[in-house]
């Protein structure tokens, strides 16, 4: 089996036991961003996964919308993420 050489580690143990690949993450270039992908790529780089340049790079974000995305999760969970949430937890 052939394993493309990356910068960083395949996998990594997240706090709850369970672990987290690089499979794991969204495709690059993903365009649909549904709670559950921000959630996974704010583990990646919070964990050590990916580094937070190559996550900007891979996904094409700008550096304020992922500090949103991590501000959200660090303050209300990863429910914040949600569309359908935002007026719930915007702040004033």
């Amino acid at each position: 089996m052939y394993l493309k050489k990356v910068d960083g580690p395949r996998a990594i143990t997240l706090p709850d036991g369970s672990v987290m690949s690089r499979a794991d993450l969204p495709p690059p270039g993903t365009g649909r961003w549904v709670a559950s992908r921000k959630a996974a790529v704010v583990r990646g780089v919070v964990y050590g996964l990916i580094s937070r340049d190559e996550a900007l790079e891979r996904y094409n974000l700008s550096e304020e919308e992922f500090i949103e995305w991590l501000r959200a999760i660090t303050r209300h969970g990863e429910a914040a993420l949600k569309a359908t949430s935002v007026q719930k937890y915007r702040q004033l």
